[in-house]
């Protein structure tokens, strides 16, 4: 078991020891939740410790939980929100970029390059979290916004020679969203949609040239074995993971319940997944091209290209001139108001409403 585990582990205890009281408070309730990919560090170090075994010990057993993924129930993820608002489950977790064809405005919480450090990127999920608390309610049937969480930096994994990111054009890319496929065709690549699991083979037969992903779990799936060089400028954003409960599910807790729920999820769930996003991206890049300690198996080879400020600076007129403008295009002026009064504010950047 790992230091981090121990600890994580320990502080489980603590909380469980300290909220013994105000669990007879709780609300006896059976909570059905479907997490993200099950293969990746995000479900098996904070999701499933959470709702699997963390929320059932500190509500002394009045909360039970049952946990699954939505690929361990054969979906793709873009249909959870969708599942969730019927009621198919109680609880759901997914990439917001991935169910932009139900909610285009959730398309504004990571539009790639918006957010270059974690710091940066956490802001602009608190700051956008009023919007997305709309969002879900009103595309989902009355869901309630539970978490915003990041996968490690979503970065670039090419096998072919890459100097910097200009060499991308041209280039055939697997993106793991529509914003971020838009950027990388605003870059002169063309954007590829593949499912997350269809990549390494897709890399390893030549179908596409790169492929964007967080940089340990893209490590965790092999990608390093298929391919030959890391571009670590966060091309695909941050991939924020949302997590929301069925609208009647919620309200047939009582607010006891629902307000312990919230401020175990804040404090358990999100800020150590926050906290965890730099060490996690730093140990992906460590153990894909083995410059640095990996703890997690044999480190790769990959060729490491140091990203320039003039690629960053590249990179943020073309979200300006063109990624934004298209996003803004397809949500309601309503939207992109709220967007320049959230995210815009943060980053100084607004978006125009057509």
């Amino acid at each position: 078991m790992t230091t981090n585990r121990l600890l994580s582990v320990a502080c489980m205890g603590v909380i469980v020891a300290t909220g013994a009281a105000q669990a007879q408070d709780l609300q006896s309730t059976e909570i059905a939740y479907v997490g993200s990919w099950s293969s990746l560090s995000l479900f098996q170090n904070f999701e499933k410790p959470f709702w699997g075994e963390h929320v059932p010990e500190a509500s002394d057993g009045r909360i039970s939980t049952e946990v699954s993924t939505f690929d361990q129930m054969g979906l793709g993820g873009g249909e959870v929100f969708s599942l969730l608002g019927r009621g198919v489950f109680d609880v759901g977790s997914t990439v917001a970029d991935y169910t932009v064809q139900d909610a285009p405005e959730l398309g504004g919480l990571d539009i790639p390059m918006i957010a270059p450090t974690v710091e940066e990127a956490r802001e602009v999920a608190e700051a956008y979290r009023p919007v997305l608390e709309d969002i879900m309610a009103e595309r989902f049937d009355g869901a309630k916004l539970l978490a915003v969480v990041p996968y490690p930096s979503q970065m670039v994994f090419c096998n072919a020679e890459i100097s910097g990111l200009q060499d991308l054009e041209g280039k055939s890319i697997r993106a793991s969203g529509r914003t971020t496929a838009e950027f990388l065709e605003a870059l002169g690549a063309e954007g590829v949609t593949l499912d997350f699991s269809e990549v390494p083979g897709a890399l390893d037969r030549g179908v596409v040239d790169c492929a964007v992903t967080g940089s340990l779990s893209g490590y965790s799936s092999g990608w390093h074995e298929v391919s030959t060089h890391l571009y670590p400028l966060p091309v695909g954003g941050w991939d924020h993971v949302v997590t929301a409960m069925n609208g009647d599910k919620w309200d047939s807790l009582d607010e006891t319940t629902q307000q312990w729920l919230l401020d175990e999820i804040a404090t358990n769930y999100e800020d150590p997944v926050w906290e965890n996003a730099v060490p996690e991206t730093e140990e992906g890049i460590a153990c894909l091209t083995g410059d640095g300690e990996c703890t997690r198996g044999e480190p790769g080879d990959m060729v490491h290209v140091e990203a320039t400020q003039e690629d960053f600076e590249y990179a943020r007129q073309r979200l300006e001139a063109e990624v934004l403008p298209a996003w803004a295009s397809r949500v309601d002026s309503e939207w992109v108001e709220r967007w320049n009064d959230t995210i815009g504010e943060v980053t100084g950047v607004t978006a125009e409403a057509n």
